[in-house]
């Protein structure tokens, strides 16, 4: 992998370790607001399934998470590639998983799951990936033009 195929790596890791702990930090944040179980006969009976009021911010986190690991797994793939085409294709949905990556996290932050600072936070990381695969796609396009 080269310098620049590393540095993007770590930004990609680096994303999906904050990801994985924003997942679980508004989880369990969600879960303190109210109990996973309930009382039949007397008993205390936990949930199996996701409570009502955890399935929103559940399938949020989840497709964040989804999208926000996806990236850095598909940049390695890039890297790895077997072909030009190969490598243009696994960094392309690099790219649009950190596009769709921002989408959660917007979504997150107006249904007041994120604060303002956690929002900033987050949103300027994915954004950077963004820009990064950004430009490493057209570099990518330019080079394959030249080859033609």
């Amino acid at each position: 992998m080269s310098g620049v195929g590393e540095a993007i790596q770590a930004k990609c890791l680096s994303f999906g370790d904050r990801i994985i702990k924003l997942n679980d930090y508004l989880l369990k944040k969600a879960a303190n607001k109210q109990p996973t179980y309930k009382i039949v006969n007397g008993k205390r009976v936990y949930e199996k399934s996701v409570p009502v009021y955890l399935q929103a911010v559940s399938n949020l986190c989840n497709q964040l998470l989804r999208a926000g690991t996806s990236i850095g797994a598909n940049n390695a793939e890039a890297t790895s590639a077997i072909s030009k085409a190969d490598f243009k294709s696994k960094s392309y949905i690099a790219l649009k998983e950190a596009r769709e990556s921002i989408y959660w996290i917007e979504l997150l932050h107006r249904n007041g799951y994120l604060s303002d600072e956690q929002f900033d936070s987050i949103y300027a990381d994915a954004e950077e990936l963004v820009k990064v695969l950004t430009h490493r796609c057209k570099k990518i396009d330019e080079q394959l033009r030249e080859d033609k």
